[in-house]
């Protein structure tokens, strides 16, 4: 017997070419580092980094709680820097949101928003050359991969 609701996704990891740009007095910037504070946190953007998958994929993955997960992604989530893809089904029939990292790399620069647009523009051919980093650090000259995909 065939299944009416799909039990798995075709969500893809997609990127932009144009970066999203955080200074230091952007509100955004402070979400982005909180919600990336936490070593769970972490490591689900990382999975998330290399594949879409669900809570209980994620949870299964890290050995954390659906509940823990989910904790985790409303902060990753409510930051921009991840997103719900897709939606699939359990084997019970249950609604499961699909994640995904969000499109756009986010650069976070120790500068203000005076400095932004010429920053921008010198990123955007450098992120580029690094493959699929999703959030850069920079700061003055010193630039460092923050979180990759490996």
């Amino acid at each position: 017997m065939s299944r009416i609701l799909p039990t798995r996704t075709d969500a893809t990891v997609e990127r932009s070419d144009t970066p999203a740009v955080l200074s230091l007095d952007d509100d955004r910037t402070r979400d982005v580092i909180e919600a990336l504070s936490s070593e769970t946190a972490y490591e689900i953007f990382r999975l998330l980094n290399e594949t879409p998958a669900t809570p209980s994929r994620i949870a299964t993955h890290l050995d954390q709680s659906v509940q823990n997960v989910h904790y985790h992604l409303e902060h990753l989530e409510s930051a921009g820097v991840i997103k719900v893809a897709d939606t699939c089904y359990s084997e019970k029939g249950r609604e499961m949101s699909v994640y995904v990292v969000s499109e756009d790399p986010t650069l976070l620069f120790l500068g203000t928003e005076d400095d932004r647009p010429s920053l921008k523009r010198a990123f955007k051919s450098f992120a580029s050359l690094l493959g699929p980093p999703s959030i850069l650090l920079a700061a003055g000259e010193c630039i460092s991969r923050f979180v990759t995909a490996e």
